[in-house]
Formats: structure tokens, C-alpha cells, sequence
């Protein structure tokens, strides 16, 4: 290590606050404000640039109270929290250092300044030129021989001589300074009356602190106001000077883990650096390194040069379909009647090969002027082949929907090689939405046509078949384009992970024609009974409400969240639990459910509420959304919603009907199976506490799932110490509340409401399970300790899930995303278990002679309908592979039961 190439250590909590308040604010297409990030950036790059040679770390304060919080309760109790434009912004400054191969420096119990000293520090012993880069005074103590400041945004460099011009006193005298005068930004006290003239004079004068202490006397003969007065006021408040002194002194003997000689550059890893920068639209830096790395991913949507046909005749049609066949890969996409893929009808189709090239067909726009089309079902006859390749590798944008509609029209579709929603939603599931025009902004910078803008909006919207063909063809062509332009930029960052890339190759992909076949399949719904129920429930929220006007004494609406609460809280004169934003008294479920412990009233409000919605949503809806064409029900499961990676459903949602009442499970008996067959429920047995035992490898769980012990009952025998014969009821349930509890990441606050216990008492509740099962302690802490260093958890199968909230500043957000770090690895395996096994039943009913489906996916449960010739052999198959669809430390137990109806199968 030569002079010329110094050790730079950047002072990044202090940057972070200039540039917030220095730079205007800058906001993305997404409203995320991105303006003390590209500061912050600017910032690390310029000195890159002006120290090339020098290795570089960034240094951030961590979390949390410090030494200096023991020393002095009050420590920064008067700065105010990070604004909210502000805290969105350190997450992104941290990826960024990281992928531009920085060492990012962040230590526990001690500030920033102290990190940087303890470093600068041992490269001064070692004989070796230091450069801080910061624009805080605090620093100019550690200036000497051999440590400068550099202020990058202000150009200024500070070495001894440059302390005393700027101060009037060298670099030793700085903390005597700020301990005189303290500072209004962290609340250090000082000496009251002190200000920064007297405390120049006074150093300047006698000397520091103890200089100072040592000539009381000799403080009146100097020239400034207040000098005759002064030792007094010094004498007076002497501790909370010395005590200042303390605050204001940058440690410089702080355990590191990492030493002055580690911190090297290490290699950018430009893939992600240009993701971040696309992701907050710093386009110049995304146009930088596509210079520097050219062929490595197209460039920007705006500088591809896009010629998009219009195919009206058979000779150009085939001109496509040629160079469809010859293509190693290519977009596909259809434009249909309804986003209801069980009633959709293909109005045309689109298709790409190549970046900017791109092609529609239109097939059955039925404006009056319309050109002439070519005839659709040839058209798809002719693609007909192609489509049903397995061999020949297709890409879109949620190809289920797409293979759905043309099923419709006798096409099964094949060769699904790639998804862009699936790509995005494994590449990072809580980045934003995976919609094509998200997508396009966030990894292309572009800006796609609308639907709206060629359709119009609300309830004049054109559906697809009445739109001008001149207008719908560059909508549809670059859908396809911007299709495989997506493809060509996010596989090649998913295919240098292997886990993401197993987790999209192994389970995404291959779930697609699965999910497709059981929204094709339907669930059989047996109308009748559920208008006899809707009949009965009307009655009872009748009953209901006249039972509610008797208990308020007057009639109001019983909906009305406003009504509700004049009645509750002004009129009956209820406890206020707590207020919404607005200041009015909440009468929000959990409110209610508070108050219901005590009052008849809220309990009766919370019985109608639960009714009025299983009557709206289900009773009510279910026959209104049965397929004329098939008399079934046809959900719509979602792959790229849930960020743990957990399906979701719509029109209708199956995952929300409710279990444990008897009209949620009324509701479940209309499911039912058609005559000659039955209704097979296979379920995972309590499949998060058995990844639980997995994960942590704690004996105790272990043992208990491997003896086949029921763990709540031996949760039960371990946390109230007592033997196993002996576990009541109540204390099984008690312990059961424990067990998921923990899981999710459950406070003693929350444990206690929903137990009706003392804080007090649940926390002991807590401190014995971890005493007794100290591997999940143990797993609790590292999985949170590498949540923070990481900013994401990952599942048994590598599935990742990011926590932007991880470091946040903010206690209450960091502590929820420490709750989801605990869980998600959890709930995500148990998903990818779930999504494993459907891929693996699915392919051995489609291979054998079995006659069986799979008619629902609902949390960890597989529904199939089943010939009852073959009940007992899809049963054993069906756990056969649910159960090996994972390999765990403990037995993945999966329980089955068979009926008429799903309730009964359940």
C-alpha cells in the first residue's frame, strides 16, 4: 500500500441524510422515491473514480440503541424519525454497494463514526494513508498525518492544516469542542450558554477540558462576552461536560469483524446492478454498463428498433409460420372476447422470434368495416401442430390463461418452456406486480400500450373483438415482443442462481398445465342446496337484526361501520378499544371481538357479519357462477400473488371458506361429486411444525413427530411439565396456540389476547417452549440475524423471499419483516411441497388408467374426484407421492378421507 493509494472509508449514514435534504426529491414511474439513493450513489462512484487503486468500504450505522444510549438516556431523543421518503431508500443503497462489490460495514451496539475510527485507526499503525469520505464535523477528530476528510459533495478536503484554517483549532481540540458547545443534531448537552464563538475562544485561549478545569481563574482575563462569568457556569455543569466529552468521542478500539487489511474490492456483479437500476429508472447508469457488457442482455426497449406486421393473407401467414418452426424459441400470445378463460373465444393471435419483430393475426374482429381475416379455424388448424409440440419451446406471459382459451378451440398446448410472470415472481416476488406492463417498466424502462388505451374504460370498454385492427395489432404484436424481450432479459439472471432456477424449472413451470387441467376440471356444485341455505341464512340475519335494534334500543344499520359506532360507543356508552386514523372510535372485527368477550351486543354484530358475508359471497354467488356449458365451477388459481409462494384462487376464492362453523362447513357439503364417483381429500398433517422440526432440528420436535406423538399434546407435556397421560384439554389447546403461534412470529401480547391470559403470563408461557425446545430458539435468531445480513430468507427448495423492511429503521416495520423472515422459509416450503406434490399426482393419474382427478388445491389439501371402482387405489397413490414429494427429518404424514361431498371427504 502506497501514499497514492489510501483506504477509503465512507461514511454512509452521513450521506445518506445529506443527500436526502441537498437533492431534490426524484420519484419512479411507481411513485418510490429514488432521489437520495442516486445521491448516495453518485457519491461512491466519483470516488471510485478519483481513488481507483484504493480499496473502498461503506459504513452504515446499524439499528438499534448504542453505547452511548447507556451513557445518556436522552442520546439523539430529539432527532426525528428517518421521514418516510427516506426509509424505502436504505434497502436499495445497500444492494446497490453490494453488487458494486463494496464491503458494506454495519456493526451492532456502535455508530458509524466509531467503525470508521476503529479502521482508520489501525491503518494509521500500520502506516498507511486514510481518506474519509464524510460530511460530518464529528470526523475532523480523527484527522492527523495520515487520516484526511473528503467532503464529495462539497469538493472540500480537510487535513490538519485544513481543521485549523476551517475551525481556528487542530484536529485534537474537536471533541473538546463539541463538548462545550454540544450538538443540537445528536443532544449532546454541553455546557449551557456556550456557543461556537465562546467555545473558540476558549479552546483557543486556555485549551481543552481539562486545560480548562485546571485555570478557572485565568478564563476571566479573556476577551469575549460572558468571560467573567464563565468558570462558574463551567464549574456548575462540569459533569455534563466531561459527560458530553464522552458522547462526542469516536471510538477507535471497537471489535470489528472485519479488519483494515480485509476490505477489498470485489468483482460487480453487473446483472444485478442493471436490475436495480432498471427497477428505480436510473436509465444513463443502465445505458452505461449495456455499453460495457454488450451481448450480454438487449438494450432498452426504446433502442430496439420494432417492426411489427399486420398478417392478412395466407402467403404471409405461412411466411410466420415458417419462420415459427425454424425458431429455437418463440412468444406466443392470444387476444379473446373475455378474461374468463372457460367462456374466452380467440379473436386473434400474436407471435415473436427476435426482439422488435414481431406479428398479429387478426381472426374475429366483427366491426361493421372490419378488413377481410383470415378464416380462424384454419389458421388454427394450421398452427395446430406446432402448438401441441412438446418439442418446439414456447414462452408468454401466463400461459395458463393462454392454453385455457385454446383448449376452447380443441388445442392443448405444449411445450410451455418459459413464463415471464412465472421468471419475474421467482426472480423477486414482492419487487411489484408481475402484469406485462409492470414488467416492462421495471426490467425494459418502457412503457407499453394500455388495453385502455384501445379499448376505452369503465362501461364502454370495447371488448377485443369490436376493436379496430389498426389499433389492435401493435397492442397485441408487442405483447408478444415485449414477451420475449422480458424472457431474454430475466432468464439469464435466474439461470446464474440455481435455486431460482430450480425453483421455476422444477415447480413453477411444470404447475402450469396442472393448474390449468383442474381449472378446466371444475368442481361440481350442487345449487340447490345452497339456495335452501342462502333461505335459511336470510332468516337468521332477520332474527338478528331484530335482536341488535332490542339490544341498541333503536333500529340503525347494522353495515354501517358510522351507525355502529354512535350506537355502540355514544349511545351504550362501550369501552373505546382504540380509533381509526380519522379519530373516531374503531369498530373494526378485532375490536369487536374484544368488546364481545363482555358485551351481547358487538358478539351479535360479529355473528351477522360472518353470516352476510358466507351468504354474499358464497350461498348467494356460487349458482350464479356455474358454466352453463359444463355445470361446474371454474376457479382461476394465481401463481404470482402470494409472496411466500402459496397459490391463491378467484371467481370464486375456495382458500377463504370457512372450516370451523357449522354453516362455513354447510357451505363445503355443496361441493359434490358427480353419481359413480366420490370426493378424495388428501391433507398434509400439520406439514409447517414438521418443516418447523426440519429447519431447526430440535430434538424435541423431532422425537415427538418421529414417535408419531400428537405434538400438541406433547407440547403440552413439555411447557406445563407434566407427563403425556396427564395433558387436558385445555392445556393441548393451549399449547396448540403456542405451537402456530411461534411459527408466525407471535408476541407474548398476542399469544395472551388470544388465549385470554396476562402478558406476563403468556411470556412464560414462550420462555418455556424455547427453554424446552432450544433448536427453535436457536433457528429463530439466526434465521433473523440472516435476514438482516442477506435481505431475504429462502425455502428448504430455494425459493426466495425478500424483506425490504428488514433494516428499517422504523422498530414496528422491522420487527414484522423479523416475524415474516421466520415464517416465510415455512409457510414457502410448505408451498413448494404442495405445488411438488400436485405436479407429481397429476402426471402418474395422466399416465395410468385410474379413473380420478384433481378437481381443487386448497391450502395444504388435494381434492380429486374419484370412480369408486378406484377409491382405494387412488388413495394410496395420491399419499404415496404427497408424502414423498419432499424429503424431511421427520415423516411427511399426509391424512385422506372419501365422501359424497368435500365436507364429508374432509
Amino acid at each position: 500500500m502506497t501514499d497514492k493509494a489510501p483506504v477509503v472509508l465512507v461514511d454512509g449514514s452521513s450521506y445518506l441524510y445529506r443527500a436526502y435534504h441537498a437533492l431534490p426529491p426524484l420519484t419512479n414511474s411507481r411513485g418510490e422515491p429514488t432521489g437520495a439513493v442516486k445521491g448516495v450513489i453518485n457519491m461512491i462512484r466519483r470516488l471510485l473514480k478519483d481513488y481507483p487503486d484504493s480499496p473502498v468500504a461503506v459504513v452504515f450505522d446499524a439499528k438499534g440503541k448504542t453505547f452511548r444510549d447507556e451513557l445518556f438516556a436522552e442520546y439523539k431523543a430529539q432527532r426525528p424519525p428517518m421521514p418516510d421518503d427516506m426509509r424505502p431508500q436504505v434497502e436499495p443503497i445497500h444492494q446497490i454497494v453490494r453488487a458494486m462489490g463494496l464491503p458494506l460495514l454495519i456493526e451492532e451496539g456502535v455508530e458509524a463514526d466509531d467503525v470508521i475510527g476503529t479502521l482508520a485507526c489501525q491503518a494509521k499503525d500500520d502506516g498507511r494513508p486514510v481518506v474519509v469520505s464524510t460530511g460530518d464535523k464529528d470526523m475532523a477528530q480523527l484527522v492527523n498525518h495520515k487520516v484526511t476528510l473528503v467532503n464529495t459533495m462539497t469538493g472540500t478536503v480537510l487535513d490538519e492544516d485544513g481543521v485549523r484554517e476551517k475551525y481556528g483549532f487542530g484536529p485534537k481540540l474537536m471533541i473538546d469542542f463539541l463538548a462545550l458547545m454540544g450538538d443540537k443534531v445528536d443532544n449532546i448537552p454541553g455546557v449551557p450558554g456556550v456557543g461556537e464563538k465562546t467555545a473558540k475562544a476558549l479552546l483557543q485561549g486556555i485549551g481543552g477540558l481539562d486545560a480548562l478545569y485546571d485555570n478557572l481563574e485565568a478564563i476571566r482575563e479573556l476577551d469575549f462576552r460572558g468571560a467573567k462569568k464563565m468558570p462558574e457556569k463551567l464549574l456548575e455543569h462540569k459533569d455534563q461536560a466531561y459527560l458530553s466529552y464522552q458522547l462526542a468521542t469516536i471510538k477507535v478500539d471497537v471489535p470489528l469483524h472485519v479488519s483494515v487489511d480485509e476490505i477489498v474490492l470485489g468483482e460487480p456483479d453487473n446483472a444485478e446492478l442493471k436490475a436495480l437500476f432498471r427497477r428505480l429508472e436510473f436509465k444513463s447508469w443502465v445505458d452505461e454498463l449495456e455499453g460495457e457488457e454488450v451481448g450480454e442482455a438487449p438494450a432498452p426497449a426504446e433502442q430496439v428498433e420494432v417492426d411489427y406486421e399486420t398478417i392478412l393473407a395466407k402467403a404471409s401467414f405461412n411466411r410466420w409460420l415458417q419462420r415459427l418452426k425454424d425458431a429455437e424459441l418463440f412468444a406466443f400470445d392470444t387476444e379473446t372476447t373475455s378474461l374468463h378463460a372457460m367462456e374466452a373465444e380467440i379473436v386473434g393471435v400474436s407471435f415473436a422470434v427476435e426482439a422488435g419483430k414481431a406479428a398479429y393475426v387478426p381472426l374475429a374482429h366483427d366491426y361493421l368495416d372490419a378488413p377481410a381475416q383470415l378464416e380462424r379455424d384454419w389458421v388454427l388448424a394450421e398452427l395446430k401442430p406446432l402448438l401441441e409440440d412438446a418439442g418446439k419451446a414456447k414462452v408468454g406471459q401466463n400461459l395458463k390463461y393462454d392454453r385455457n382459451v385454446l383448449a376452447n378451440h380443441g388445442i392443448t398446448l405444449r411445450g410451455i418452456a418459459w413464463d415471464t410472470m412465472l421468471e419475474s415472481y421467482v426472480h423477486n416476488s414482492v419487487a411489484g406486480r408481475h402484469d406485462m406492463d409492470s414488467l416492462a417498466l421495471r426490467y425494459l424502462d418502457t412503457s407499453t400500450i394500455h388495453f385502455e388505451d384501445i379499448a376505452g374504460k369503465g362501461a364502454k370498454q370495447l371488448t377485443f373483438n369490436q376493436i379496430k385492427v389498426e389499433d389492435a395489432a401493435p397492442y397485441a404484436a408487442e405483447d408478444a415482443d415485449i414477451t420475449l424481450r422480458l424472457h431474454q432479459r430475466i432468464w439469464p439472471e435466474l439461470e446464474s442462481e440455481a435455486s431460482l432456477r430450480r425453483v421455476l424449472m422444477d415447480i413453477e413451470m411444470p404447475l402450469v398445465p396442472v393448474l390449468a387441467d383442474i381449472e378446466r376440471n371444475g368442481a361440481l356444485v350442487d345449487a340447490d342446496q345452497l339456495g335452501k341455505q342462502s333461505k335459511e341464512l336470510e332468516s337468521r340475519l332477520v332474527a338478528l337484526e331484530r335482536e341488535a335494534y332490542d339490544l341498541a334500543g333503536t333500529e340503525f344499520n347494522l353495515s354501517s361501520p358510522k351507525q355502529l359506532g354512535v350506537i355502540l360507543f355514544e349511545q351504550l356508552e362501550l369501552p373505546v378499544v382504540k380509533k381509526t386514523k380519522t379519530g373516531a372510535p374503531s369498530t373494526a372485527e378485532d375490536v369487536l371481538q374484544e368488546l364481545a368477550l363482555d358485551y351481547s351486543l358487538p358478539k351479535l354484530i360479529l355473528e351477522y357479519r360472518g353470516l352476510a358475508k358466507l351468504k354474499s359471497t358464497y350461498t348467494d354467488k356460487l349458482p350464479k357462477m356455474i358454466n352453463p356449458r359444463t355445470g361446474r365451477i371454474h376457479t382461476s388459481y394465481h401463481q404470482a400473488v402470494a409472496a411466500t409462494g402459496r397459490l391463491s384462487s378467484a371467481d370464486p376464492n375456495l382458500q377463504n371458506i370457512p372450516i370451523r362453523t357449522e354453516q362455513g362447513r354447510r357451505i363445503r357439503k355443496a361441493f359434490v361429486a358427480p353419481k359413480g364417483y366420490r370426493i378424495l381429500a388428501a391433507d398434509y398433517s400439520q406439514i409447517e411444525l414438521r418443516i418447523m422440526a426440519h429447519l431447526s432440528r430440535d430434538e424435541g420436535l423431532l422425537n415427538a413427530f418421529a414417535e408419531g406423538l400428537d405434538v400438541h399434546r406433547a407440547t403440552a407435556a413439555e411447557v406445563f411439565a407434566t407427563e403425556l397421560d396427564k395433558v387436558t384439554d385445555e392445556m393441548r389447546r393451549r399449547a396448540k396456540a403456542i405451537n402456530f403461534g411461534l411459527i408466525y412470529g407471535m408476541s407474548a401480547f398476542g399469544l395472551g389476547k388470544q388465549l385470554g391470559l396476562g402478558r406476563s403470563e403468556a411470556q412464560g408461557y414462550i420462555d418455556r417452549y424455547f427453554e424446552r425446545y432450544p433448536g427453535v430458539a436457536r433457528y429463530m435468531d439466526e434465521t433473523r440475524a440472516l435476514a438482516h445480513e442477506k435481505g431475504y430468507v429462502e425455502t428448504l427448495l430455494g425459493r426466495r423471499l425478500y424483506l425490504p423492511e428488514i433494516n428499517a429503521r422504523n422498530k414496528m416495520l422491522q420487527q414484522a419483516a423479523e416475524r415474516t423472515a421466520i415464517n416465510a422459509p415455512m409457510q414457502g416450503t410448505a408451498a413448494d411441497i404442495i405445488k411438488k406434490a400436485m405436479i407429481r399426482v397429476a402426471g402418474w393419474l395422466n399416465e395410468g388408467t385410474l379413473d380420478a382427478r384433481l378437481v381443487m388445491q386448497v391450502h395444504d389439501e388435494l381434492v380429486l374426484e374419484v370412480a369408486e371402482k378406484d377409491v382405494e387405489a387412488v388413495r394410496a397413490g395420491v399419499v404415496e407421492r404427497m408424502s414423498g414429494a419432499a424429503e424431511l427429518a421427520v415423516p411427511l404424514v399426509v391424512d385422506t378421507g372419501v365422501g359424497e361431498s368435500w365436507d364429508e371427504a374432509h
